[in-house]
């Protein structure tokens, strides 16, 4: 799916941080299996010696009476590289 970004979101940091977090994470979910249109995606940054560190987390839209299967992945906001990736069971 293209979509064409106006310069108002090019020009938003945070905006273009997240689309490069996303585009990593989405891309490490695939790979790990997960179903990323039957999932509920949720985003918190969190700080750490080196900077900022997004960390998307990917859990199942049906989650009522499910333990687990979550899968976090988290990623340097300053250049989109996988920093870590977790699998819940």
């Amino acid at each position: 799916m293209a979509a064409s970004l106006t310069a108002e979101v090019l020009q938003d940091e945070m905006a273009v941080s997240l689309a490069r977090v996303m585009a990593a994470a989405n891309r490490k979910a695939r790979e790990s299996g997960i179903d990323l249109l039957n999932s509920v995606v949720s985003i918190t940054q969190r700080y750490f010696e080196g900077g900022l560190i997004w960390r998307v987390n990917y859990g199942p839209k049906d989650y009522v009476g499910r333990r687990g299967g979550d899968l976090i992945v988290e990623v340097d906001a300053t250049d989109g590289t996988i920093k870590q990736v977790l699998r819940g069971q």
